[in-house]
């Protein structure tokens, strides 16, 4: 027991240096490139005043939001992949990022500002949950396979609708929109909402890391070992949903984080939630903050949405985890 939570540890320090690395790369590459020394001073309340706009006003406050939105997403798939008992499901299964993407697009082309936007893409991720899971309620409750087949039909009307908004929307709106359906955080604004629903939901969910473990056996076994499964399975929807919700909120529709990193730490580290929670939240917001410094540096001074990135590194990665599913 002593060394199996010495080795679990151990894995979440590394993962921690990691995140750390990860944030210090993304405010010190750009155009303006700063140095470790440089990077400390402004850390310490001092620096170049050049230094301090950068770190402490553009590339601090995006990096957070890119490691925050990580974060959710990863533990958004993590809890899905457990209740829907499927290490390919995803954190946008329920159609959640659809109803988010046609309420923000709808303010865009009234002419909202991003604060409007990003208030707009919350509530209809919000009233897309609702509705899948009002239309998924059948005889007996809900089950896994109802609400993801709900979930996908949904979705589906989402996609349709987004497509035909987009034919009718004017042509100087388009970049904008399109960056924000392949997820973008050159707007993302504050990061603090982010990281005021990422840090209580993993710590609401570590105590039940355990009862985590049983459920991912079946409801059943659950059941009989006396875990309340049916309150924790639609508790663990809901956050879910709020987790997916509050990340596309902040920076649109990024693909593949939520259903990548939770599967492969499964397979590099197995099934323990107690460790893959907090290792998905850690890896997942390293990922994302790794992604969206490529994504702002590559083609500097064009920025690419990061949902180009992720998805460039999500596809090869899925294709490998299917085959190896074999």
């Amino acid at each position: 027991m002593a060394d199996a939570e010495s080795k679990r540890g151990l894995i979440l320090l590394v993962l921690l240096l990691l995140a750390l690395v990860s944030l210090a790369v993304a405010v010190a590459v750009g155009s303006v490139a700063v140095s470790a020394p440089q990077l400390l001073a402004v850390l310490g309340g001092g620096g170049d005043p050049l230094h301090q706009d950068l770190i402490l006003t553009l590339r601090g406050p995006r990096a957070m939001a890119a490691f925050a939105t990580g974060g959710l997403l990863a533990l958004a798939g993590a809890l899905m992949q457990i209740l829907l008992r499927n290490p390919l499901a995803d954190p946008y299964v329920l159609g959640v990022s659809g109803g988010a993407a046609v309420a923000a697009l709808l303010a865009m082309l009234c002419g909202a500002g991003i604060t409007l936007v990003s208030g707009s893409a919350f509530a209809g991720a919000l009233l897309s949950t609702l509705l899948v899971f009002g239309l998924a309620h059948g005889v007996g409750g809900w089950t896994p396979t109802r609400l993801l087949l709900t979930g996908v039909v949904v979705a589906a009307g989402w996609g349709a609708m987004v497509t035909f908004m987009l034919a009718l929307s004017p042509a100087r709106q388009l970049p904008g929109m399109l960056y924000w359906l392949m997820g973008d955080l050159s707007y993302a604004g504050s990061p603090w909402p982010a990281w005021l629903v990422l840090v209580p939901a993993l710590l609401l969910t570590l105590p039940l890391g355990g009862s985590l473990n049983v459920l991912a056996r079946g409801p059943l076994q659950a059941a009989a070992l006396g875990v309340a499964v049916r309150p924790l399975q639609w508790w663990l929807y809901g956050l879910a949903s709020l987790l997916t919700a509050m990340a596309v909120t902040t920076a649109g529709s990024v693909g593949f984080v939520g259903l990548v990193v939770p599967h492969m730490l499964r397979l590099l580290l197995g099934n323990d939630q107690r460790l893959i929670l907090p290792a998905s939240v850690l890896a997942g917001g390293s990922l994302l903050t790794l992604a969206d410094t490529v994504a702002r540096t590559a083609l500097a001074p064009e920025s690419l949405p990061v949902g180009v990135i992720t998805a460039l590194l999500g596809v090869p990665s899925f294709l490998y985890l299917l085959y190896r599913s074999r």
